[in-house]
């Protein structure tokens, strides 16, 4: 039909287009975000945003019992939240195929941990595949499908996040149906109590062994002979590793897999056969290598290559040439990878020119403002308010997982009570995230009687991923109107009697209400309800910027300490000498007025009064 230039995650939505998917869920979060955002623009398919990852799981799966193909999406993580129904998944199989992504993060990009849910696949006894670009994650994704319904199983599509959001050309072609089988009423099946478990159990044992068959056989493995001397170097390797090897190292010989879950012990035995050494190249974890080691093959692996982060091409490279050097693999002194470097490539977030700040602007910066006065304990969550936590608003204490502010607060609250170590303790979350996992954990809080301070702050967006629709806004993933959950009647429905909203950009109306509610001897919350200052600026009303006026500003920085990046600071004279002056970079302010709030001389105004 022709091709497309495609992320990776585009290519996986256009794959289940063309697989015949029906339904389509997913909680956002990076690197897996755009594939339902991909996907949206696919009518045949029915896509939504699920409150959480688990919910995704579990509504994919009762589409996949009706017998429509299904798909689920998450960042590595997310697993970790659906992992009650996947588990079990594996033991009652499917009845229209389904397929969820799993969009690893190597280098901690955009994530708190680095985890390698390979393991995860092997632990739930379900197969595998890994594509290494765009367009394998197309074709990958299309063949998903079909070993889910041949074996009667769901799997795992593991991605990374170079995958996810590098581009490339794209092999397409058109949708192919497949009906909508109809719900299978099977009890023995679905129904796992002990006694179907059991039997389960043994189906799903045997079905691992007809994958492994599978899996040495498909052509999603493959062996790729080299050439010349590195020939005899033998790289068993998956991913978006084998893309930076075949730049670092591309006349050796390859053992490609796709599928990795169960791994290809035949195809290994044939390929170590045609070389000299194995050497077992993935990224994070020995996955493989354990496996390998385990099975009796003499493989090299973490001795060479580092667990941390990614294996780039100049980190690969710097690999080799030391195990060349210590005559761990064999290759000469004047092989090209110690003639050639890699181009710069950068590594994570702490290579940035400056470290990320809230956006001029940003309605949660007032919170952690008024905080600061009162320095409690605050307990911090996941979303673009964790930035909360740098200087010079420095007001976040703790960031575990999604919707553990609250409940880690009511931990902090009853150990402390009654000890002469008490603090307040304040939970921060947003309204994405509340929603997510912050709701039962609110629930704890007001049953088992804790004094603690939820601050909700909804910017009316899941703005950390890019702005998606939640069901706190009223909006669909199509931006289809739907039912706006009511956030105030939720909590005081918990129990919560002390519920307040209002505006973050008020500090001074935030200023009392943070304090009463912080001496207040029950559980509060209180909702500060501002919309994402980058949605105002997309859809919002014309921005009118504040100038400081340089004769009244005395230099005092308290402007400096709202932490916004809009305001610096200036060398002025002043009657012989250089003084220093707060200024407002116009093309950033976008007239939040808070700066000119917290001014104690007045020097900061609307531009033009």
């Amino acid at each position: 039909m022709g091709n497309l230039f495609l992320s990776g995650n585009e290519a996986i939505a256009r794959g289940a287009w063309e697989a015949g998917v029906h339904v389509a869920t997913a909680y956002p979060g990076t690197p897996s975000t755009e594939i339902l955002e991909a996907i949206r623009h696919y009518k045949e398919i029915y896509c939504e945003w699920s409150s959480n990852e688990k919910v995704a799981v579990e509504v994919a799966q009762g589409a996949s019992m009706a017998g429509a193909r299904a798909l689920s999406a998450m960042k590595h993580v997310g697993v970790n939240v659906a992992m009650d129904p996947l588990s079990t998944f594996s033991y009652t199989g499917v009845n229209g195929g389904f397929v969820f992504v799993s969009a690893d993060e190597p280098g901690m990009h955009s994530s708190q941990n680095e985890q390698d849910n390979r393991y995860l696949a092997r632990f739930m006894l379900i197969p595998m595949l890994e594509p290494c670009d765009s367009a394998e994650a197309r074709e990958m994704t299309i063949a998903a499908f079909d070993i889910s319904e041949r074996f009667c199983t769901p799997l795992m599509l593991r991605t990374t996040t170079r995958v996810s959001h590098s581009k490339g050309i794209v092999p397409i072609g058109e949708r192919k149906e497949h009906e909508i089988k109809g719900f299978e009423h099977d009890w023995t099946k679905w129904v796992v109590i002990p006694a179907n478990a059991r039997k389960r159990r043994t189906v799903v044992l045997n079905r691992m062994k007809q994958l492994e068959e599978f899996s040495n056989e498909t052509p999603l493995n493959y062996i790729e002979q080299g050439s010349g001397p590195d020939a005899r170097i033998g790289i068993i390797t998956a991913s978006i590793a084998y893309s930076y090897a075949k730049d670092v190292i591309p006349s050796a010989s390859f053992l490609k897999l796709g599928f990795t879950n169960p791994l290809p012990f035949k195809l290994v035995e044939k390929f170590s056969k045609t070389v000299d050494q194995l050497i077992v190249l993935e990224e994070l974890e020995p996955f493989m290598e354990e496996q390998l080691l385990a099975a009796g093959f003499d493989v090299l692996g973490k001795e060479i290559f580092t667990r941390e982060g990614e294996l780039l091409p100049d980190v690969l490279r710097e690999s080799l040439r030391e195990a060349a050097r210590k005559k761990l693999v064999a290759i000469p002194s004047d092989h090209s990878i110690f003639t050639q470097d890699a181009p710069a490539t950068g590594g994570g977030a702490l290579d940035l020119p400056r470290p990320p700040t809230l956006c001029p602007g940003c309605p949660h910066r007032g919170s952690f403002y008024v905080l600061k006065k009162y320095k409690p304990i605050v307990t911090g969550d996941i979303g673009c308010y964790t930035l909360g936590v740098l200087p010079p608003l420095s007001m976040m204490d703790s960031c575990i997982c999604m919707g553990a502010s609250i409940t880690n607060a009511m931990g902090a609250n009853k150990a402390l009570k009654g000890t002469d170590k008490f603090e307040p303790v304040v939970a921060v979350i947003g309204d994405s995230t509340f929603v997510h996992s912050g709701i039962t954990g609110l629930i704890d809080v007001v049953y088992n009687k804790g004094n603690v301070t939820v601050i909700i702050m909804d910017n009316r967006t899941t703005a950390m991923t890019g702005g998606q629709q939640n069901p706190a806004m009223g909006k669909t993933i199509r931006n289809e109107p739907t039912h706006e959950l009511d956030l105030e009647a939720l909590c005081k429905s918990i129990g919560v009697k002390r519920v307040t909203t209002l505006d973050p950009y008020d500090l001074k109306n935030l200023d009392t209400v943070i304090k009463e509610e912080i001496e207040a001897n029950e559980p509060s919350v209180i909702i500060t309800r501002r919309a994402c200052i980058l949605d105002r600026l997309r859809f919002g009303p014309k921005v009118v910027p504040f100038v400081v006026d340089e004769e009244k500003c005395i230099g005092c920085k308290k402007c400096l300490g709202l932490g916004c990046p809009a305001i610096i600071t200036v060398q002025v004279e002043v009657d012989g000498k250089m003084r220093q002056k707060a200024r407002i970079e116009r093309p950033m302010c976008i007239g939040c007025s808070m700066c000119a709030q917290v001014c104690p001389v007045s020097a900061i105004h609307i531009e033009g009064e």
